[in-house]
């Protein structure tokens, strides 16, 4: 269990964090600047920054149970994104960078109406809610497990509460330039200590090269690519080419957390950059996380197992539990910073990027509405952080009944994670893909859209999908509900054809492009 020089290690760490978002809020920057940092972010912390959001508490506890429970047919999802990031820094990024706003869906409010852009970000508020919510939930797992004893009860909800308390601390305090700075030192210690349990790993199974790798493959847990067309399985090949690409540009094209990191940068081209490289460097990182989670496969298939037979968690904890059986002293203090790590690099950017959305899309077009003269940026700064603090208390409330929903679905922690954003995703690609790309769409049609890509998602859900499914399909089995990279490419299609449907306003700039 952690001892007192695991905790002191922990504690520095925060200290660290929090220091790095008081010094950068020194610079005082205000108004779109809290946002945006001048636009004045290098390329490499972009992508540093960009990666260590993407990777998440998700990630640092799914990824090794992926690879724990299949097999390394997840590193697809990174492929996907090189496409992705491609698209959109060829079609999404030059548009956003034109409407010259601190949010995204101001390409929305411009080129349809304000309440269209609005309804965009009231949109990406969910989503990011149910998204950030669910990581929050999974970060406060081990530290639960860690501080009290069990992940569960009242004391996975007092963990939640103490980890997004810090995360909203320093993102108050520094705005994204904090977030970017602060997610660099935190994406290092990540890497480092994943790369160090590896080779601990490696080390403990006493086996030569060889026999590992045919005791692996003849299991399967080599295998990379599933070319099968099994709409069930998430990480297919043909998933990837459809449903995952999809998937990465809302992710990136039309999520303010993720994407207002590629604004930070001076042009659009530069932000591109940044996105691909921050895509290339994820490959061999998302690659690590696997391995640790094939290794450890091996190493209970060698030893026995390594969850404790009294938590009744499955292979969700599988990684922490190594962690707290395996790891010496102070190496333990520094694998649980490089979790709090991940966790809070996702969490601090989805704070920032609710505040950003809510003051330029919803209050600012509400102030104009009442003829309402727009704040100061001092006033308008302070109102940021009134707002990360108000989104911080949602999100808590949000990690709570994930608590209970993660369990009952079934799914693995990265599954579970990336299918909540669908949710938002479909809706909001439908109808940034018909602004950028034709010259339909209106304030009714996006709205519409916008709750047609929820709906849909809502009912390709295992739960709803087994309700109604018998109703068409009377065969037994009938036919299994799809994974969520297919949901994605419905969703998103249906969304599309309903915002198509509407006319675009003459006097809207459809042209300007």
């Amino acid at each position: 269990m952690f001892t007192l020089w695991d905790w002191l290690v922990v504690a520095v760490y925060l200290a660290i964090v929090v220091l790095i978002g008081a010094l950068v809020s020194r610079r005082h920057e205000q108004g779109d600047d809290f946002y945006l940092a001048g636009r004045s972010m290098p390329i490499w912390a972009v992508a540093i920054s960009t990666l260590a959001t993407a990777l998440s508490a998700a990630t640092f506890l799914g990824g090794p149970q992926q690879g724990f429970r299949g097999d390394l047919s997840y590193l697809v999802f990174k492929f996907s994104g090189l496409a992705a990031f491609i698209i959109v820094g060829v079609l999404f990024l030059p548009a956003i960078f034109r409407a010259g706003t601190p949010s995204v869906y101001g390409l929305i409010a411009q080129r349809l109406s304000p309440g269209a852009g609005a309804a965009a970000a009231i949109m990406f508020g969910l989503g990011r809610l149910l998204a950030s919510g669910a990581r929050l939930f999974m970060m406060a797992i081990p530290f639960s497990l860690v501080a009290f004893g069990e992940p569960t009860g009242w004391s996975l909800a007092l963990s939640i509460v103490m980890v997004a308390t810090v995360a909203c601390l320093y993102t108050m305090a520094g705005g994204v330039r904090a977030v970017i700075w602060t997610d660099v030192l935190q994406c290092g210690v990540l890497v480092t200590t994943v790369s160090i349990a590896v080779g601990l790993l490696w080390y403990g199974l006493d086996m030569p090269a060889s026999e590992v790798w045919q005791q692996l493959d003849d299991a399967g847990k080599l295998t990379m690519l599933d070319w099968s067309w099994s709409w069930t399985k998430p990480y297919t090949v043909w998933g990837a080419a459809i449903g995952m690409v999809l998937f990465l540009m809302a992710a990136y094209g039309t999520d303010q957390d993720l994407a207002q990191r590629l604004l930070t940068c001076r042009t659009p081209k530069r932000g591109a950059w940044a996105g691909i490289l921050s895509n290339l460097i994820g490959w061999p990182v998302t690659l690590l996380f696997l391995l640790l989670g094939v290794l450890l496969w091996l190493e209970t298939q060698s030893n026995g197992p390594i969850v404790s037979s009294g938590l009744d968690t499955g292979d969700r904890d599988v990684f922490l539990h190594f962690i707290l059986r395996d790891m010496p002293t102070g190496l333990r203090g520094l694998m649980m910073a490089g979790l709090f790590a991940a966790a809070m690099s996702s969490l601090d950017s989805a704070l920032n990027a609710l505040a950003a959305s809510t003051t330029s899309d919803i209050i600012r077009p509400w102030r104009v509405s009442r003829g309402l003269s727009q704040m100061s940026p001092k006033r308008e700064t302070r109102l940021a952080r009134g707002l990360i603090a108000g989104w911080t208390i949602a999100l808590v409330g949000f990690a709570l009944l994930c608590a209970y929903w993660q369990g009952v679905s079934g799914e693995t922690m990265l599954d579970f994670a990336l299918g909540v954003m669908v949710f938002a995703y479909a809706g909001l690609l439908g109808v940034f893909l018909t602004v950028l790309l034709t010259p339909r769409g209106n304030a009714r049609s996006a709205a519409a859209a916008l709750i047609v890509g929820v709906l849909v998602v809502l009912i390709l859900q295992p739960f709803a999908w087994n309700f109604w499914m018998p109703w068409f399909d009377h065969s037994t089995p009938h036919l299994p509900a799809p994974a969520f990279p297919w949901r994605m490419a419905i969703a998103t299609a249906a969304a599309m054809g309903m915002c198509l449907l509407g006319r675009r306003p003459v006097s809207s700039g459809a042209a300007d492009d």
